[in-house]
């Protein structure tokens, strides 16, 4: 799984499941033409294709890998014989789309009311969290469409938290110098969505 790589569009079938192991995949709803916003982020803790769970077979996001790692992967009718033979993956996974589900709600919240620094901050720890390293590389455009902000705000943002001394922050390349403090500078969501997961 390559950084970059779409896995389905929003109105397509979903071709496949992953599970992701060690990449990150972005659920990103588009606004318009020019805007995204990601609305899931996905790591080894879940699944990426939840409305195959739901008896869905057209996906209403973009999913798309946002950290370069790996996954497990299964065709959609392999995927639908094993849910619907398999209690065990039903009830795990109606767990997992539970908080899911949580998580978005609070995804809309924080989008809504919180400043883009705390945004960044919180984002960065749940990448952190999905991936056990404090590097990342990213494109000011895909930041601005995680946070549904402006390229401009990215800027400013991650200039804030560079200030504080919480990250390093140089042409895509995001390195978190100080974890604890980065988790005093998050919005309270990151502290409420790690709680539920």
């Amino acid at each position: 799984m390559t950084f970059g790589t779409t896995l389905y569009e929003p109105g397509k079938p979903i071709p496949h499941v992953y599970f992701p192991i060690t990449c990150v995949v972005s659920l990103l709803t588009i606004a318009d033409s020019r805007r995204q916003l990601e609305v899931g982020l996905v790591g080894h803790e879940g699944m990426v294709g939840i409305p195959l769970a739901l008896g869905l077979s057209v996906s209403p996001v973009c999913a798309l890998v946002q950290c370069t790692g790996t996954a497990l992967r299964m065709t959609s009718a392999q995927f639908r014989g094993e849910h619907a033979n398999s209690g065990p993956l039903r009830s795990v996974l109606n767990r997992y789309i539970q908080l899911w589900t949580i998580h978005l709600i609070q995804i809309a919240a924080c989008s809504r009311f919180h400043p883009a620094d705390a945004r960044l901050a919180r984002w960065l720890l749940m990448t952190r969290d999905r991936t056990g390293t404090n590097e990342c590389l990213y494109t000011q455009q895909h930041l601005a469409n995680v946070l549904g902000v402006l390229r401009s705000a990215v800027t400013i943002a991650a200039g804030n938290l560079q200030r504080r001394k919480l990250i390093s922050y140089q042409r895509g390349h995001i390195k978190i110098l100080d974890k604890k403090r980065l988790e005093a500078a998050a919005c309270s969501c990151y502290q409420i969505v790690k709680r539920i997961s």
